[in-house]
């Protein structure tokens, strides 16, 4: 099915010039090109044509990506020219297919929010660039400044229960963080710094962990009902995080309910438990370039799907609980999909 004006460009994963597996969705927040050429020639004169009008493609107003399709002869030299060009490499034609550009060349113009706003052969490519200059800041794509699709709100932890949980981390010392790749059918735990920078303390101790419940009960669960219509009845994790300027603790764009092992998630909350930091804000790449940071004991909650990243801490530390809730109907859907997790995670 041809792709049209205004629906949602299909999200994929290919190998890139440096990166192995390229998540194409967590290029939001900007205006992007995607060039789907064959590999030869078309290569360089899709390149040419990017390179022609180039000022746009800075990674913060547009950036563009030249995805080669087939097996690609000169793929050892391709280096990618940051900031704003990168190539991909889809060598079995699979991203390529659901774009329908199999057969010949395609270039796709994409909202901040990931929408398709054109689509051309190779004739139309430069009349296309020559859009991006022209087109307001990512931040007012759709008119406006956007606002992410989240629920703050206060007053969800008292602040002694925010200094007991920050001294359980300092007490217990924490251990670097991972996050969730599915890698050949199983949901496994990845480390690596360059995407995620954060330690954490799982909360052992099953009277706080019932504390934890009884505040998020009587105080977030009613809010949740009333912004998102939903009731949330299960936890998942009883989590106090740590990012820290020393590390520049940082959490890259991503989803929190990608793989089979973690698609029961429905809500990710995070309650902020000091303020004496600068950076490590909430930022839904999607919906513009505004961050979200609420007050100590605070809750900011949202959904799963929604792409979010946490922003570098540049002074001090920020602390943390990090926990993912959900329903009775997902609960079933992680029971099954526990076949899909890497044994060593299930202890």
């Amino acid at each position: 099915m041809a792709l049209l004006f205004g629906d949602p460009a299909p999200t994929f994963s290919v190998q890139g010039a440096t990166n192995p597996r390229y998540v194409f969705d967590t290029a939001a927040g900007r205006y992007l090109v995607l060039a789907i050429v064959p590999a030869g020639p078309a290569v360089e004169r899709a390149v040419a044509t990017i390179e022609a009008a180039r000022a746009p493609f800075n990674d913060l107003h547009a950036s563009a990506f030249v995805m080669v399709v087939g097996k690609d002869e000169a793929r050892a030299t391709r280096q990618d020219r940051l900031p704003g060009l990168r190539f991909l490499f889809d060598e079995d034609a699979s991203a390529a297919a659901l774009y329908g550009a199999v057969e010949a060349e395609r270039w796709f113009l994409i909202d901040p929010a990931l929408h398709i706003m054109g689509a051309v052969g190779a004739e139309g490519a430069p009349a296309l660039i020559d859009r991006i200059g022209k087109l307001p800041p990512p931040s007012r794509h759709g008119g406006f400044t956007a606002m992410a699709p989240v629920l703050v709100t206060p007053r969800i932890f008292e602040p002694g229960f925010c200094e007991r949980l920050i001294d359980l981390y300092r007490n217990t010392g924490g251990e670097p963080s991972g996050f969730m790749r599915e890698i050949d059918g199983v949901t496994k735990l990845m480390m690596n710094d360059q995407h995620k920078r954060r330690s954490d303390v799982i909360i052992e101790d099953d009277q706080l962990q019932k504390q934890v419940v009884a505040r998020l009960t009587r105080r977030l669960v009613p809010q949740i009902e009333k912004a998102f219509n939903f009731k949330p009845t299960r936890i998942e994790r009883y989590l106090v995080a740590r990012y820290d300027s020393e590390t520049g603790g940082f959490f890259r764009p991503h989803r929190d309910n990608t793989t089979r092992g973690t698609a029961h998630r429905r809500f990710a909350v995070s309650i902020n438990l000091n303020s004496d930091y600068d950076g490590g804000d909430l930022r839904f790449p999607e919906f513009g370039d505004r961050t979200y940071r609420p007050p100590p004991g605070g809750a900011c909650v949202f959904s799963c799907s929604v792409l979010h990243e946490a922003t570098p801490v540049t002074r001090g530390e920020r602390f943390a609980f990090l926990p993912f809730l959900y329903d009775e109907a997902a609960a079933a859907i992680r029971a099954e999909n526990l076949q899909y997790l890497d044994p060593a995670l299930t202890g």
